[in-house]
């Protein structure tokens, strides 16, 4: 067999082969959407009964050997698994939209969610972001570890009111702080070397900053009049289509930064955006922040930028959880000034 032919059969083998992965993958969906189904109206069945009848968790283990007994072949009745059928019904039963996602998990990312997340929202968010992203259950594990939902909730807290009137809905895509634990870099480091290691674990970036992320490029040069400018990092996102430039900056966040990332957007959408495109946003990463520096500095920027830190190491949940507590607390506590100067 000639080299060529050899090539020719390998492509077409291939071809085969990819038909083949695609109707397994399909048939795998169709399973799993039956299944999960199946165990919503399950819990449906038993949250009445329960309800109703005064089922307990003595009744459910009776049903579970009960089903044992009956149809041995059936796997995943156990007693402990038919209380989470249960609970999963309990939980999004008032949510109807948020039920349509639920078939494109699998069971095993539903019992991670349902019992490593403690409120509402928290479950409602990695449903959809783990629906969106196709997260396996290692990946949706290690975004659960690494506080993505608190990370996320706290950066959505802190739109700036530019950032809130874009035609896109900029809100859960970008977070208040970036855990950037992949990379290794002597102290003290200067910008250039932040980017050149970025750039080098740049699919760890990738998941870091979530779905919808592409790559367009580095040191990206900007012709304004006679002269060149260099923007740090360039992104494009889908969801938003829209292009997403990242300023980096080792230091504390200093408000004048903004006028730097505001001239860069300004470029971009007079010349890069296409006329489909929506207008640019705009993130400075650095090491450390003030939040009420940052807000002051946001509340009459007239670009869409967003203010994010980086880190090391995993931030803890309580901190987290604290300082979206103490943001909320503020913004609060700023609406009822201007509510009670406006009275006056």
């Amino acid at each position: 067999m000639t080299k060529n032919l050899q090539i020719i059969r390998e492509k077409n083998f291939s071809e085969v082969l990819k038909l083949i992965q695609r109707g397994r993958s399909r048939a795998f969906s169709a399973i799993n959407v039956t299944l999960i189904e199946t165990y919503w109206a399950v819990g449906s069945y038993l949250s009445r009964k329960v309800a109703d009848a005064g089922w307990g968790k003595g009744v459910v283990k009776e049903l579970a050997l009960w089903l044992l007994q009956k149809a041995p072949d059936i796997k995943g009745y156990s007693s402990q698994n038919l209380w989470r059928m249960k609970q999963l019904f309990e939980t999004y039963k008032d949510n109807a939209k948020l039920q349509e996602l639920l078939r494109e998990l699998s069971w095993t990312n539903h019992c991670i969610i349902m019992a490593q997340c403690k409120t509402f929202e928290e479950k409602e968010f990695y449903v959809q972001t783990a629906a969106k992203a196709g997260w396996s259950k290692r990946e949706l594990e290690t975004q659960i570890k690494r506080s993505t939902y608190e990370r996320s909730a706290l950066a959505d807290k802190k739109l700036s009111p530019v950032v809130r009137e874009l035609p896109q809905d900029a809100s859960k895509v970008f977070k208040d702080s970036y855990l950037l634990d992949f990379i290794d870099l002597p102290e003290p480091y200067i910008e250039k070397d932040l980017q050149s290691a970025l750039v080098k674990n740049l699919c760890r970036f990738l998941l870091e900053l979530g779905d919808g992320f592409t790559f367009v490029g580095e040191n990206v040069r900007l012709q304004v009049g006679n002269t060149d400018f260099e923007l740090d990092l360039l992104f494009y996102h889908r969801d938003l289509q829209c292009l997403v430039a990242f300023e980096l900056k080792t230091g504390k966040f200093e408000p004048a930064h903004l006028g730097q990332l505001s001239f860069y957007l300004e470029a971009l959408d007079r010349d890069r955006k296409r006329p489909h495109e929506n207008p640019s946003i705009g993130v400075l990463l650095c090491r450390n922040k003030d939040d009420e520096v940052v807000e002051y500095a946001l509340s009459r920027a007239l670009s869409p930028a967003l203010v994010a830190e980086y880190e090391h190491k995993l931030i803890p949940k309580a901190l987290l959880k604290q300082k979206m507590h103490e943001w909320t607390a503020l913004i609060e506590a700023r609406n009822t000034e201007a509510e009670v100067a406006d009275e006056a």
